[in-house]
């Protein structure tokens, strides 16, 4: 009889992955200066779709990487945290509306604020403690009664995973790795096709924004979805992912594991808090960026200059934690995470995103008209 797993060697090796992979991330992003909301203003802004296109290319990378994982066995598509049968659509869409109003309010969405702590700039250590409480409270406080009691009760609840390869699948008459297969293909295939056929994308610095971001999101669906998987935990006699807050396989998303850290420090002397792979990817992002900071002597203390900075941070770090609970994640967890699933709620929570960033990029701009 095969012997069984050492469980705390096998949960040591998942969340050492995971500090790993999110410290690449983090420094990838320090070095390319990847952002969602920057991709976002450059296009409103001045037409430019350079960063749009990285972000296109990583989004494709992951959705083909996390395609061949799931039609090869290699982990259970319908286990993901973005893989249930309902689509909340209203939820994805008003969720993402706050959050996008929010990450343009703040200068940049988690993600961006965990690379910019990195660096040093503290804007970046208020936004994460203002939108980690925002976040507390939405999932478990006073903005969690009204999410629940509101658009969380609306919903599409189909008898499959709604995904676009489970309901390929099941619409086609398919088999399963089929469907699964076919609409990563196609998706993945036209996201990547688009940003590589931009004129002068092709550089050092964009292939590793798209090719090296993608990249690292695949690999963590392999790492908590394949090695952190236990078909039978000896503890409970059911299938477990080893690290994982919501018992599910997962990838990265920046705003839960924020109240998570939140929590995991101030009740850190509770045997029953554990480091979950949420919090440790927080960690791995802000010392990747720190590391990449240092060594490119871009390490710089930074902090608010106007009073109407920091009110904008606060408001925008809050409408980012409401908003992204809301919305079941952010630019990085449903627009990289989610989108490789293929996930109708995080299409939805991404169109909701972009039109509160658009939205709030024109006030600012017509306020800027009429200041001069």
């Amino acid at each position: 009889m095969p012997q069984p797993p050492d469980l705390d060697l096998l949960l040591r090796a998942v969340l050492l992955g995971t500090f790993a992979l999110s410290a690449v991330f983090g420094a990838i992003m320090h070095r390319t200066g990847f952002c969602t909301m920057g991709a976002i203003s450059d296009v409103v802004n001045m037409g430019e779709t350079t960063r749009l296109r990285q972000w296109a290319l990583a989004a494709g990378v992951a959705t083909l990487g996390f395609g061949v994982l799931a039609a090869g066995g290699w982990v259970q598509p319908a286990d993901t945290v973005y893989a249930g049968p309902r689509w909340l659509w209203l939820s994805g869409l008003v969720g993402g509306l706050l959050f996008g109003v929010g990450m343009v309010l703040a200068s940049g969405c988690g993600a961006r604020m965990l690379v910019r702590l990195g660096g040093g700039n503290l804007k970046g250590l208020i936004v994460f403690l203002v939108m980690g409480l925002a976040s507390y409270a939405t999932l478990r406080g006073i903005t969690a009664v009204l999410r629940d009691r509101t658009v969380d009760q609306v919903e599409w609840v189909f008898n499959v995973p709604a995904t676009l390869g489970h309901l390929a699948a099941s619409a086609g008459g398919w088999p399963l790795p089929v469907g699964l297969l076919g609409a990563a293909l196609l998706v993945g295939g036209l996201l990547m096709a688009w940003a590589l056929t931009g004129r002068g994308f092709i550089n050092g610095n964009n292939l590793l924004a798209g090719l090296g971001l993608g990249g690292v999101i695949v690999a963590l669906w392999w790492l908590s979805g394949h090695l952190g998987y236990l078909p039978e935990h000896p503890d409970t006699l059911e299938p477990a992912y080893l690290g994982t807050r919501s018992g599910r396989m997962e990838a990265l998303t920046f705003t839960g594991p924020l109240a998570h850290t939140i929590d995991w420090f101030i009740f850190f002397s509770d045997r029953s808090q554990r480091l979950s792979l949420g919090v440790v990817a927080v960690f791995g992002l802000v010392a990747g960026a720190a590391l990449h900071a240092l060594a490119s002597r871009r390490f710089r203390w930074e902090g608010f200059r106007t009073t109407e900075d920091l009110a904008n941070h606060l408001i925008g770090g809050t409408l980012m934690g409401v908003g992204g609970v809301t919305a079941l994640g952010c630019t990085i967890g449903q627009g990289l995470s989610g989108i490789s699933n293929l996930s109708l709620t995080s299409f939805t929570a991404l169109a909701g995103i972009v039109g509160g960033a658009v939205l709030a990029l024109k006030y600012q701009g017509w306020r800027l008209e009429r200041s001069l």
